[in-house]
């Protein structure tokens, strides 16, 4: 199976590694800047190409990787769509309409096209949804969570200003919220959008909301309000807190750890999780990438879209509330 890397950022580089260390032996890259194509060339030893239909006609790849800034998602999706080629995409963002019409024409078929939701395959939120599963709390009533980091720690070695996330339509915390909400809404359901407060707090140098403040109802019940922002210096923040009619459920990246109570229990349960690989300059282990990237290889080996857990028709799911989220804090 031959893979082409779309985009070698930060992104892209990772997903060759991701490749490599499921022993895929046939990864080339793409990237119309020639700093990147060096480094991925030097780095993980792969052919690039600076040229996209060079890239395709010479390589022959069976399998996009799309890593691109968001809002050229569907330009390379739409071209794997046409010629038969399977494709991952990185979580989408932006172009709802267009992400829904694809998902249309390869509903049934056998070319392969699924969006990443890499949170789903993190050992925190894998153990939430284990908890839940077990009734560990009883029924779920209240979800409190909040991430972020600040922005100029995403790519310490390039200004913002140089790539998409200080783009308003593609800005970082906008970006991140439905990074998020593909892994509450495994949990929990699609939700309603009942307010949202975005805003701009710091003085970072982009026209971009740097605060998204995000109140939803998931199954008519339960209500979770989610803090997405781009400001938590110097150490990232992810804090979640679930109230259910018998317990409660805590999740906290400073601890690295998942922890519950029940009503019947004395003491906290907590589970610790390892720390995983991570490269130089990232800030998440490597081995929840890679094992999305395996579950995607098998849904490709055997051209089955359903062996992957996420579909464009989550995603536009997950893009509808997005949309709806920000059409409620327009109307403040």
């Amino acid at each position: 199976m031959k893979f082409l890397v779309i985009g070698l950022g930060s992104m892209g580089k990772r997903r060759v590694r991701n490749l490599q260390s499921l022993g895929m032996q046939h990864v080339a890259g793409f990237d119309p800047r020639t700093d990147r194509q060096q480094e991925a060339s030097s780095r993980h030893g792969i052919t690039v190409f600076g040229d996209f239909e060079t890239a395709v006609q010479s390589f022959q790849p069976d399998v996009f990787v799309i890593s691109t800034p968001p809002d050229r998602h569907m330009q390379y999706a739409y071209l794997a769509m046409e010629r038969g080629i399977h494709a991952f995409i990185e979580a989408s963002v932006v172009e709802v309409d267009k992400v829904r019409q694809l998902a249309s024409r390869v509903r049934g078929g056998q070319t392969v096209i699924a969006p990443s939701c890499t949170m789903r395959y993190f050992p925190g939120p894998r153990k939430i949804k284990d908890l839940l599963a077990q009734q560990a709390i009883g029924q779920v009533l209240n979800v409190n969570y909040q991430t972020g980091q600040y922005l100029p720690d995403w790519h310490p070695w390039e200004d913002i200003r140089d790539f998409y996330v200080s783009k308003r339509e593609t800005g970082a915390a906008r970006e991140i919220v439905p990074f998020e909400l593909a892994w509450l809404n495994d949990l929990f359901g699609v939700p309603q959008a009942l307010a949202c407060v975005k805003a701009k707090l710091t003085d970072l140098p982009a026209d971009i909301d740097d605060i998204y403040h995000c109140l939803m109802r998931y199954d008519g019940r339960v209500l979770c309000n989610m803090t997405v922002e781009v400001i938590s210096r110097p150490v990232a923040t992810r804090e979640m807190r679930i109230l259910g009619t018998e317990g409660e459920i805590v999740f906290s990246a400073d601890g690295n750890s998942v922890r519950h109570t029940h009503v019947s229990m004395k003491e906290w349960k907590e589970f610790k999780f390892s720390q995983g690989t991570v490269e130089k300059q990232y800030i998440n282990p490597e081995e929840p990438y890679i094992a999305e990237m395996k579950d995607f290889v098998a849904a490709v080996t055997a051209k089955d879209a359903s062996i992957f857990p996420n579909s464009l028709e989550d995603d536009c799911l997950v893009l509808d509330t997005l949309n709806a989220l920000e059409a409620l804090s327009n109307c403040l």
